[in-house]
Order: C-alpha cells, then sequence, then structure tokens
C-alpha cells in the first residue's frame, strides 16, 4: 500500500462528502450503464473490470483523516471487483431496478470502499447490461469519458476475440500529489493565492442580499427547460464573438441573475476541469475545482459587454487555476471575519457538452425536477446548470426557497431561454434594461447584509471546540474570539474537528458554518450535549 495528500481537485469533494449528512450523499454518485455485446461472458466482465482496476490506481484508492493532519489518499494493491448478479427476469429476487437503486442511492465508505460498485444485469443466464456506480472522489467528466472509452475497447475486443490496445498509463494520483508539493507547484500556488485574494476583497458580500428571506416549503426547488432553438442560437451567437460557447452561456445568466438580484455584479462558482494546470493532465481522478467568477453587469451594459467582460474573468481565473478548493474557502472566510458579515458564494453554474446524447425534443419544454432534497443538505444558494445535447440545449436551475420561489425559478429559466434567442438577431445586442423589461421580475427590495454571529456559549461547550480545533490543527493555542480560519484551523481538516466533537458527544455543528469566518465562541453556542453512544 502507498499514500499520499489528497491532490488539490479531490478536496471540493471530499469536503462537499463530508459536509453532506449520511443520506444525503449519494447526491455525488456517478451511474454509468453499458449495454454488453453478444457473446460476452460473466468471466469476461469481471476480468475486464479486474483489468481496469489494476491499470487505474484511483479505482482502488480509500481516503482517510484518521490521523491528527491532512487527509490523505491510500492505494491498495489490485483485487477482484465484487460484482452483483441480477436476472431481468422474475424470480421472485430482487428486481434489477431495486439492486441499482440500492447500490446507487448508499453512501461509499470512504475509508474502507473502493469507489467502483457494479451490477451486472443478465437475462436467460447471458450477460445483458453493467451498471457501475461511481464515487465523485476518483472521476470527472474528462475521466468518465476515458473510462467509458477503456471499458467500451476492451468490452468489444473480448466479443471479438481479439486484444485491446488502449492509451498508456503514465501517471497515477499519487504522482501528481507528489508534484503538488513540489517547489514548482507551490510556487504557482502562491502566485495564484495572490490574485484570489484580490478576487475576495472586491466580492460584493451577498448576491442575494435583497431577496433572501425566510423561504417556505420545500426547502428547494428544481426545473429544467429543453430547447432546441437554443443550440444553434448560441453557437452562431458564439461564432459571432469568436468565444466558446459556454462563455455565451454565462453571459446570458449573468444578465438573468443581475435583473432578478438588482446587483451590478454577478458571481458565482464555475465549475471547471483545471488539467491544463498542471503536467499531469492525464491522471485518472478528480481534477475539477469550483472558481471564483465576477462578471460585471453594472451601469446597464449591452450584452456584448458583459460577455467581454466574462470572457475576462473566465481567462483570468483560468490562469490561476493552480489552486484547492479548500485554501481558496479559507479566504473566503478570512475575509468574512475581516468584514464582520458573511461573505457567501453559493452560487454555482456548470456547463457539460453532452453531445453524445439526444433529447428528441421537437419544441421547448419545461419541467419541474423532483425536490432536490440531497441537494438541499448542501446549503448553496443556487445550482444553475446547462446541457448541450447533440439535438438542444437543456438548462437545469436548483434553488433555495430563500432566495427564489416557484415563480422566480421558472421565470428566470422561459426568461433565459428569450434573452438567448432574442440575442441570435446580429443586430442585437440587449442592454440590461432592455433584458429586465423582457422577464418582468418584481423589483428587489433594498439590500441588507448579514452580519456575523456574535452569541456566546456555555463554558464546557467553547472548551470542547477549542480542544477539539487545537488537536486536528496541532495548534498549542486557540481564541474563541475568532474565526476558525483566523484561530489557525485549516479548512481541510474540518471533518477531523466534527468527527473529535462527535466522539465527546457534542453535535450542532457543519462544515460550512466553521468555514464562514463566525468566531469560534458564537459557534460554540451552536454545539449540543448529546449522549455518546445514544
Amino acid at each position: 500500500m502507498k499514500s499520499a495528500h489528497l491532490c488539490w481537485g479531490q478536496r471540493y469533494i471530499w469536503l462537499r462528502h463530508h459536509h453532506m449528512p449520511a443520506h444525503a450523499r449519494h447526491e455525488a454518485h456517478i451511474v454509468l450503464r453499458f449495454d454488453m455485446p453478444p457473446g460476452v461472458t460473466l468471466a469476461m466482465v469481471r476480468a475486464t473490470l479486474n483489468y481496469l482496476v489494476r491499470r487505474h490506481e484511483a479505482l482502488r484508492t480509500t481516503y482517510h483523516f484518521d490521523a491528527d493532519r491532512d487527509p490523505e489518499q491510500r492505494v491498495h494493491p489490485p483485487a477482484a471487483v465484487p460484482v452483483v448478479q441480477v436476472t431481468a427476469e422474475r424470480d421472485g429476487t430482487s428486481t434489477p431496478a431495486e439492486v441499482v437503486e440500492e447500490l446507487s442511492s448508499t453512501e461509499f465508505d470512504l475509508a474502507v470502499q473502493w469507489p467502483i460498485r457494479a451490477c451486472l444485469i443478465t437475462a436467460g443466464g447471458a450477460p445483458k447490461q453493467l451498471v457501475l456506480v461511481l464515487n465523485h472522489m476518483a472521476f470527472d467528466a474528462w475521466t468518465v469519458d476515458r473510462f467509458e472509452r477503456e471499458f467500451e475497447a476492451l468490452g468489444a475486443g473480448l466479443a471479438a476475440r481479439r486484444p485491446a490496445v488502449l492509451e498508456p498509463i503514465r501517471h497515477q494520483p499519487t504522482d501528481l500529489a507528489r508534484w503538488e508539493s513540489s517547489a514548482e507547484a507551490l510556487a504557482a500556488k502562491e502566485k495564484a493565492l495572490v490574485h484570489w485574494r484580490g478576487e475576495f476583497a472586491e466580492l460584493s458580500t451577498d448576491l442575494f442580499a435583497a431577496r433572501r428571506g425566510p423561504g417556505d416549503e420545500p426547502a428547494a426547488r428544481s426545473a429544467s427547460l429543453t430547447s432546441p432553438a437554443m443550440l444553434a442560437a448560441c453557437r452562431r451567437i458564439a461564432d459571432r464573438h469568436t468565444v466558446w460557447p459556454s462563455l455565451v452561456h454565462v453571459a446570458v445568466y449573468s444578465m438573468v441573475m443581475a435583473v432578478y438580484t438588482g446587483s451590478a455584479e454577478v458571481a458565482h462558482l464555475s465549475f471547471s476541469g483545471n488539467r491544463e494546470a498542471t503536467a499531469y493532465a492525464d491522471v485518472m481522478t478528480c481534477m475539477f475545482s469550483p472558481l471564483l467568477l465576477r462578471v460585471d453587469c453594472g451601469d446597464n451594459p449591452p450584452f456584448s459587454d458583459v460577455l467581454r467582460s466574462a470572457a475576462t474573468r473566465f481567462r483570468s481565473a483560468q490562469d490561476n487555476a493552480a489552486v484547492p478548493y479548500d485554501e481558496l474557502v479559507e479566504l473566503s472566510s478570512r475575509e468574512s471575519s475581516r468584514r464582520g458579515e458573511v461573505v457567501r458564494t453559493g452560487s454555482e453554474l456548470n456547463f457539460l457538452n453532452h453531445g453524445a446524447h439526444v433529447s428528441k425534443a421537437r419544441r421547448t419544454k419545461f419541467a419541474w425536477n423532483p425536490t432536490p432534497s440531497a441537494w438541499a443538505e448542501y446549503g448553496a444558494d443556487t445550482f444553475f446548470r446547462i446541457y448541450e445535447l447533440q439535438d438542444a440545449v437543456v438548462i437545469g436551475l436548483n434553488a433555495a426557497s430563500t432566495v427564489m420561489d416557484a415563480d422566480a425559478v421558472e421565470k428566470f429559466l422561459r426568461a433565459y431561454e428569450s434573452v438567448l434567442v432574442a440575442l441570435d438577431d446580429p443586430a442585437s445586442d440587449l442592454r440590461l434594461d432592455e433584458v429586465a423589461g423582457m422577464i418582468g421580475f418584481e423589483p428587489a427590495p433594498t439590500t441588507r447584509a448579514l452580519e456575523v454571529e456574535t452569541a456566546t456559549a456555555q463554558a464546557d461547550a467553547a472548551l470542547a471546540l477549542a480542544a477539539a480545533v487545537g488537536q486536528a490543527n496541532g495548534l498549542d493555542e486557540v481564541r474563541l474570539s475568532e474565526s476558525y480560519t483566523v484561530a489557525g484551523g485549516r479548512v481541510l481538516r474540518i471533518p477531523r474537528v466534527l468527527a473529535l466533537l462527535a466522539e465527546q458527544g457534542w453535535t450542532g455543528l457543519s462544515l460550512q458554518q466553521l468555514a464562514a469566518g463566525t468566531p469560534l465562541s458564537a459557534l460554540a453556542a451552536r454545539l449540543t450535549a448529546v449522549m455518546v453512544g445514544a
């Protein structure tokens, strides 16, 4: 067995996993399905999976924070992957759907289980479909694509009784982790942190300050809109302005969100692959991290100016992508402490190209999705997704009820399509007030800031929190008047802090709360004593 620190691109998923309660952690699972070619046997499927696990160390890695230091990844020797076999025939046993649901909705114990589960569906004893459930710690969009190509090439080779030739593996995740500890990588990181420190210093405190309220039930909503018209329109706009289609979407999103919030600047966390930031772009592991993107929408700008601002900010973010996510959170936390109010970065945006998939939609279709209960547990404000399919663009919006009601969610998605399609006209360069006129959102009320909590706790709770923070971070002294990060705590070690508190019978704090910049004394007031083992 060999071990290394977590790679920078794994840290967002690591922290998200430990922030989510156990029943909601399946939200980050990835489910893949492979139809089996005729002639493939169960033994062939097992051999293919075992070969891929031997080839890629990420598939046989566990993740740990049991020591009083930064969490680490541990690579295990190759071994056979357990395969759950289920028949599609009615024989009184669990159905394939029931088995897949169980495998995909059960959390991974990252310290014990490898990040891959397999279910082989058979009919008449012959393999028909393989379903794999993967954990995000080992996979991002790039690695999923590579894994799919390798599995399909191996399967085709087995069916044709000929060997498949795969690209050689040059680097493993532990190689990347070692490089990230090198002087070269640390110098690049420090340079990037200077950039991000400036970005957080200029960031508005709360994008939704004017809209934030008590919320209602359900705690969050999710909807999607499928639009064949947006696909060609977006590509023509991108060609006209010589930018990627993803940036057209960022600009349209920023303008619609600026109208809704009344903000002169729209900031969000952009999910972006960071592989180009290192010489280890071919490593099979999760290598993305949300990067802060601030888009200027002040002074009633036309779309072309907003697009230019988005493109400039995106290039700057990519140039400074060599930084671990936990250290960005620490910058945000310290900025909150400096201002005395919570700096919120709770809006996320993700653009995904799914060109192999089709929607079969002929016209615009709006639909409400099931209540995103698992996502709501994470505590973000909104999550906007853009899926570029072969025949349409699908946009999806998750929104906490504290910042958007049902009417606002639907109006946002429909307005987004209207604005983008209107911009397809070469003579159109909509200004923000024209976008506002197209949408008709109710005016945003006067803004207000969220102040950092100042409550005080009982002495035993405060002592317990100070002891846990000190032990997890190797600190001799912890000042309760300071926030977690200002006191010397590392965001990456917050899961260990929470585990130490639980061992002593204390609950009531989340990873997000510890990282928010609130004084430890106020956080200690949230702690609740429970019977250990209850």
